[in-house]
């Protein structure tokens, strides 16, 4: 977990719910999810192209992700999943850290990458966050992962981290 947070309080973000058209004419729902989304994301975790895995998360089979979506679902996580045809595409959550900070995750299926999603899911989970008083989010990223980087970088993280095989940024809400 990062230590060093932005000095500036990020802007208000947009909350949840939400319909948007992805950059693809494809109309998602983001919306707060909660244990009734389970069995849903499951399979969707089941689709996730292995290539998308990072630090061992979303695990690969079906007891393990369904173990790991219970913890996620447990104490104080914040969750919004992404939906096209009342499917889950996309899911985010914030977990809570150390010290009155959250981590944040967020998975989109491979087929949905690149149209926007990534980024109406995090802003409507910051915005959520906002919501519940929130004051700091992290987050670790894989240092070749551009595309990551710039949507967190767009959204308004900013490095606090490059000193280790992961970069690791943080925003002040």
């Amino acid at each position: 977990m990062t230590d060093r947070f932005p000095d500036e309080t990020a802007e208000s973000f947009p909350r949840p719910p939400a319909t948007v058209t992805d950059r693809n004419d494809r109309e998602i729902r983001i919306r707060i999810a909660d244990g009734d989304d389970v069995d849903a994301l499951v399979e969707m975790y089941l689709e996730f192209d292995p290539e998308d895995r990072a630090q061992g998360i979303p695990p690969v089979r079906e007891e393990p992700i369904r173990t790991w979506l219970d913890n996620l679902f447990g104490a104080g996580c914040l969750n919004l999943v992404a939906l096209h045809d009342d499917e889950p595409v996309g899911h985010a959550t914030l977990v809570p850290d150390v010290e009155d900070t959250y981590e944040l995750a967020i998975f989109v299926l491979h087929t949905y990458q690149g149209a926007g999603i990534g980024t109406l899911l995090i802003e409507r989970l910051l915005g959520y966050a906002q919501e519940q008083d929130v004051e700091r989010v992290w987050l670790s990223v894989e240092r070749w992962n551009d595309p990551a980087i710039a949507l967190y970088k767009n959204v308004g993280f900013e490095m606090s981290s490059t000193e280790s095989f992961e970069l690791e940024m943080g925003i002040r809400l």
